[in-house]
């Protein structure tokens, strides 16, 4: 209840978009392999982005 109007946090934003982006890539690995790869090519580009703003 408290939580409820709590902005997230950039770490948590870019959490979220990563989970995203890899359960969206399992989805398509099944049906299109490139569109799985290009998925997962921008799940890490976030997650490299969530590893610079960790370390800083």
């Amino acid at each position: 209840m408290f939580g409820l109007f709590k902005k997230k946090t950039e770490k948590e934003k870019l959490q979220e978009q990563y989970a995203k982006l890899m359960q969206e890539a399992h989805r398509l690995s099944t049906i299109d392999r490139a569109k799985s790869d290009l998925k997962t090519s921008e799940a890490e580009e976030v997650a490299q982005k969530l590893e610079a703003l960790v370390t800083t």
